[in-house]
């Protein structure tokens, strides 16, 4: 694959790609995610039943964040952000700050940031403090317990889905890394890029569920596939 061919991409990326860097997938095998049925901290009604139970989940998860750090597939999409000339949205499903550390800015989070938080009381975003279970004041309506995690649970919709939607329908080149091919909307986006022409590619550690959508699969550690991508992108 050489990027004289191609003028505008879109990259998906999901869980798989931050696992190698040792964030733990959203749902393990058994079910559970962190030892948490997933009813029990993603979703509005359980933030409602238990506000307390998932302000500690997510204060958890947001700590963790300091034990991990980029690893090279980051890193190389990084390198593709900064180098690449033509159109590129990086759409990521992840909560995590690994793109961003590693260095990409042309991307969006559909699934909400760990680091961010959402005021109920006036619909602000704003960073995340430390914790949000002592419940802390809101930066721009001073309501004091009323923040809770900016992040998309299930039964919500993702961020930014115009925008994504555009970029799809005008890319030429769709690849999904790390992603299991079984969450919509994201799931979707394959079959909506190829529904406007563009080539896909998979990468992933195994088939995902849609691997039969994609034009190419290319499976195996993402650390060691992308940043080879990247490079073959690249060349002139």
């Amino acid at each position: 694959m050489r990027g004289a061919g191609f003028q505008s991409i879109v990259v998906l990326t999901g869980a798989g790609i931050s696992a190698e860097s040792g964030v733990p997938t959203f749902r393990g095998p058994d079910g559970l995610w962190e030892g948490h049925r997933v009813e029990d901290v993603a979703t509005p009604q359980a933030f409602r039943r238990d506000p307390a139970l998932v302000q500690a989940f997510y204060d958890a998860r947001r700590a963790a964040l300091a034990r991990v750090a980029p690893n090279p597939a980051h890193d190389a999409l990084a390198r593709l952000d900064a180098e690449w000339s033509g159109n590129l949205l990086i759409v990521t499903q992840n909560v995590d700050d690994l793109h961003e550390r590693a260095g990409a800015a042309r991307m969006v989070h559909m699934h909400g940031e760990l680091k961010s938080a959402l005021c109920l009381a006036c619909g602000e975003r704003q960073e995340a403090p430390e914790t949000l279970s002592d419940g802390p004041a809101c930066t721009r309506c001073a309501a004091h317990g009323r923040l809770r995690p900016d992040i998309v649970w299930f039964g919500e919709m993702p961020y930014h889905m115009d925008r994504i939607e555009a970029a799809l329908a005008a890319c030429d080149l769709f690849v999904s890394i790390g992603t299991s091919g079984a969450v919509y909307p994201a799931a979707g986006f394959v079959q909506g890029a190829r529904h406007y022409g563009a080539h896909t590619l998979e990468i992933n550690l195994d088939p995902s569920e849609g691997t039969h959508f994609f034009d190419e699969a290319r499976h195996g550690r993402a650390g060691e596939l992308v940043p080879a991508w990247v490079d073959e992108l690249l060349q002139r």
